[in-house]
């Protein structure tokens, strides 16, 4: 018992050819001073390695990228804090980093950023 629908179904299930699969990749996107922005499977812009399954499933807290690899690094050594920076940063009283001048005014740029601890 067939019908013409019942046909019509098995010829184009049979000339059906499924696109292959993408290639699955796993990455860690990030920042200027090397920390982890966001872990991914997609394609986004911005700095990027390419990591395994294995580290993607784990996705470690205290991470930073060097020279286009992941180092791990004890957060007792790396301190995020304010840096004086000649071209570029927020423009600051220059005997109190707490106030926030105009740039007309004189001032110290300031600009976060990770630094090893002293």
């Amino acid at each position: 018992m067939s019908n013409e629908t019942t046909e019509n179904f098995w010829k184009a299930f049979n000339e059906w050819k499924p696109e292959p699969p993408r290639p699955v990749f796993y990455r860690l996107y990030y920042d200027e001073q090397g920390r982890p922005i966001t872990w991914t499977m997609e394609d986004l812009p911005g700095n990027y390695i390419d990591i395994d399954l294995a580290l993607y499933r784990e996705q470690p807290r205290h991470v930073i990228v060097r020279d286009g690899k992941l180092v791990r690094v004890d957060p007792i050594y790396f301190v995020p804090r304010l840096r004086p920076n000649e071209k570029e940063g927020t423009p600051c009283h220059p005997n109190d980093v707490a106030v926030v001048v105009s740039p007309e005014q004189p001032h110290t740029k300031w600009r976060y950023g990770l630094d090893e601890a002293s």
